[in-house]
């Protein structure tokens, strides 16, 4: 399977989806012009890993700020890796926020509250 590897931009994160490590990574800003096309391929690649994912499959999440519309998107990614670990096979969240950053912390534990999955809050210190 084809890992996913974009570059971040002002407006997108950047993006790692390797299958074969089951390393996946959204870091940076997510504000693009049309989040559905832009996490739609991310989704579909979940999908697809689903059918045959690694025991343990790791998420790094570390985002700075995400605009309403990013956060759709980013649920949906999470219902994926959900539905990955209602499979019995292991899905671990790190979801990364700036030590003074409230919002990032409580949009984790929002996420968190809505997802069946292990959630890790990680503070980064400046």
């Amino acid at each position: 399977m084809e890992p996913i590897l974009i570059e971040g931009t002002p407006k997108t994160p950047s993006v790692k989806f390797d299958s074969e490590k089951g390393v996946i990574e959204i870091k940076g800003r997510s504000i693009p012009e049309n989040s559905i096309e832009f996490y739609k391929p991310l989704v579909d690649w979940l999908e697809y890993y689903a059918k045959n994912p690694l025991k343990k499959t790791l998420v790094n999440v570390q985002l700075e700020y995400f605009n309403t519309s990013s956060s759709k998107c980013i649920l949906d990614v999470f219902k994926k890796l959900e539905a990955i670990h209602k499979a019995n096979h292991d899905v671990i969240i790190n979801w990364y926020y700036e030590e003074d950053d409230e919002d990032m912390l409580e949009a984790g534990e929002d996420y968190e509250s809505i997802i069946r999955v292990p959630f890790k809050m990680i503070e980064i210190g400046d």
